[in-house]
């Protein structure tokens, strides 16, 4: 899933130039992969720190982005591009458990 969206973003950028793929999608992104990233990097509970590393990355790298992809995809709604960009994410992860 990911995968195919930065082989996308990528051929945007080059067919089109880097603005192909507007800079506050491109940021939304680069934030909420690394948010997804280490809502699958949960560690064993009795690695503490790691534990605590890892839940400090999620929280600052998943808040706030179940409001911006809802408002980015409200902004670009005609955009097919950049839509199928930010549909490759789940719409409400904030609130939810890890897992």
């Amino acid at each position: 899933m990911l995968i195919a969206a930065f082989l996308l973003l990528g051929n945007l950028n080059m067919a089109h130039g880097a603005s192909a793929v507007p800079k506050d999608v491109s940021s939304f992104i680069s934030k909420r992969d690394g948010c997804d990233h280490f809502r699958g990097e949960l560690p064993d509970p009795s690695e503490k720190k790691r534990m605590k590393e890892v839940i400090r990355k999620i929280n600052t790298l998943c808040k706030g982005t179940d409001e911006a992809l809802a408002a980015l995809k409200k902004k670009y709604a005609n955009n097919a591009k950049v839509m199928f960009l930010l549909n490759e994410y789940e719409e409400e992860i904030e609130g939810h458990p890890v897992q």
